[in-house]
């Protein structure tokens, strides 16, 4: 249990990158709550833990934290240099933090509570998935280092449901201690967290409740606050009208000109007091919409799904995707899921006669297919924002540079390459490039693994709006709910039809 005297926040805190702003004038003390930290791609999330973090300075107002504050924490991206050790040896890091180095019976402990056995512990570090590697940073930070507040940027990227299952009842029964979580993921910040910090263009608003009842809270106040300014602003011109009124009697009546003076100062004081109302930064994530005619997209017929060196995943039998069917496919880790998806993208040749009646996978002759792999490895790092965009059929240098303003990307930033973009960005700037390309048919694997809560809605209202067909790949349970018409999963060999996705999410758990 953390210390009462545990404290740690900032205090009119401010960041710029150049002359550019990150935040400004962020005020907040952390508490013994599990809290979340929420915000648009680029607010400054993971700069604002830096910060506290003591790896960056800030341009403006102060950290405040209590002296001997022990902080554990999980960066977003798992540290390179730790590949070639064993687990056992990157535990043991955690300990050195501390200095109690030679207290390794603790990792023995520690490894015996979580489930690990002595084989898992002997390997190396790098050989574990993407979520073991992550869980093991976690339980360091959190058991091992004894920290007093525990911050995690990002804790479900590269974890499936199980994994995230095993986190959430880490966190909430296991491990009692407050925390800082940064998140996109819906679902696990309103069941981890029970209080809520939005960071924001116009500061940081803090809620006592879990993320879903915390936002409609904020958007209840960003509604009032525009009602209240249209008010104002409706009083104001009322009252000009009248001055004007005033100004020309007063030609014939100087005396008129007192109440002329008096209303302006009401004006005055009305738009000093002006109510602060909030616009957020336009940002489109569209998807473009393209026409079918007939009533299937594709057609798939005693297909195996095999991995690269040969191996059998799980056979389909019979798959027909409909125009406008939204499908998730559900599995288990390793069951083959994207596998899957690649399959059927490298299935597509625009070039040969897709429903010849012969093939194992049959497009209809009008299908366009787009490809979103979660690894982005088609986007070119070294090109501008504006060259890729640009490089789409029958666009031009104007028209990228318009659509990327209306995605969101300053101008000064067109010219940047892509590789200096944060992960959310690419996520925004590959579905850009992808509308150009005017897909009906849609291959979507992990979509919103790096997209803000705001792109993910985006994304969940073009896919309901735009008259396209999709099969997507997802861990996220709240956008699969959401997005998906159909729900395939992958059992026992097979892919097979369910109702829902509930059944499985809970088996997962």
């Amino acid at each position: 249990m953390a210390p009462r005297n545990a404290v740690l926040g900032m205090e009119g805190a401010g960041f710029h990158y150049g002359a550019e702003p990150v935040f400004q004038n962020v005020s907040f003390l952390l508490d013994g709550a599990r809290t979340a930290l929420v915000g648009e791609n680029g607010a400054g999330k993971s700069t604002l833990l830096k910060c506290l973090s003591g790896e960056l300075e800030l341009d403006a107002g102060q950290v405040v934290r209590s002296r001997s504050l022990r902080v554990g924490t999980l960066p977003q991206e798992t540290p390179p240099d730790l590949a070639d050790l064993t687990v056992r040896e990157v535990l043991a890091r955690s300990l050195g933090r501390i200095g109690a180095a030679d207290e390794d019976w603790r990792i023995d402990v520690l490894l015996d509570e979580i489930g690990v056995s002595y084989e898992m512990a002997g390997q190396r570090f790098g050989e574990l998935s993407g979520g073991w590697q992550r869980l093991m940073l976690i339980a360091g930070a959190a058991r091992l280092e004894e920290p007093d507040i525990l911050i995690l940027d990002e804790p479900t990227n590269h974890l499936d449901l199980g994994n995230i299952a095993t986190l959430e009842r880490w966190l909430t029964e296991d491990f009692d201690i407050p925390l800082l979580i940064v998140s996109h993921d819906r679902e696990f910040l309103n069941r981890v967290t029970d209080r809520t910090l939005f960071l924001r263009a116009d500061g940081l608003h803090s809620f006592k409740a879990p993320f879903a009842a915390a936002r409609e809270e904020l958007l209840r106040r960003d509604a009032a606050a525009a009602t209240q300014r249209r008010l104002e602003e409706k009083e104001v011109a009322r009252l000009e009208a009248a001055a004007a009124r005033y100004k020309v009697w007063a030609v014939k009546n100087p005396d008129l000109n007192k109440r002329k003076a008096a209303i302006e100062t009401r004006i005055a004081r009305i738009e000093e007091g002006a109510t602060e109302t909030y616009r957020a930064r336009e940002r489109r994530l569209e998807l473009a919409e393209g026409d079918i005619e007939a009533k299937v997209a594709v057609r798939v017929m005693g297909l195996t799904v095999k991995t690269p060196d040969g191996r059998r995943l799980f056979d389909i039998d019979r798959l027909s995707v409909g125009v406008g069917d939204r499908i998730a496919i559900l599995g288990a880790n390793g069951a083959g899921k994207s596998t899957l998806l690649s399959a059927l993208a490298a299935a597509f040749d625009p070039t040969r006669e897709h429903y010849d009646g012969q093939a194992t996978v049959r497009f209809n002759p009008a299908a366009r297919l787009a490809w979103f792999d979660q690894t982005m490895s088609g986007l070119p790092l070294k090109s501008t924002l504006i060259d890729y965009v640009a490089a789409a059929p029958e666009a031009t240098d104007k028209e990228a540079a318009r659509l990327l303003a209306q995605a969101g990307f300053a101008f000064h930033r067109t010219r940047e390459p892509i590789g200096v973009l944060s992960h959310g960005e690419r996520s925004r700037l590959m579905f850009l490039r992808l509308k150009l390309e005017r897909p009906n048919l849609y291959l979507l694997d992990e979509p919103t693994n790096h997209l803000d809560i705001e792109g993910q809605e985006a994304l969940e209202a073009q896919l309901e709006e735009a008259e396209v067909s999709c099969l997507f790949v997802s861990h996220d349970r709240y956008f699969t709910r959401t997005a998906a018409t159909r729900f395939l999963e992958i059992r026992k060999g097979r892919l097979v039809e369910v109702e829902g996705p509930d059944a499985f999410f809970d088996a997962q758990g």
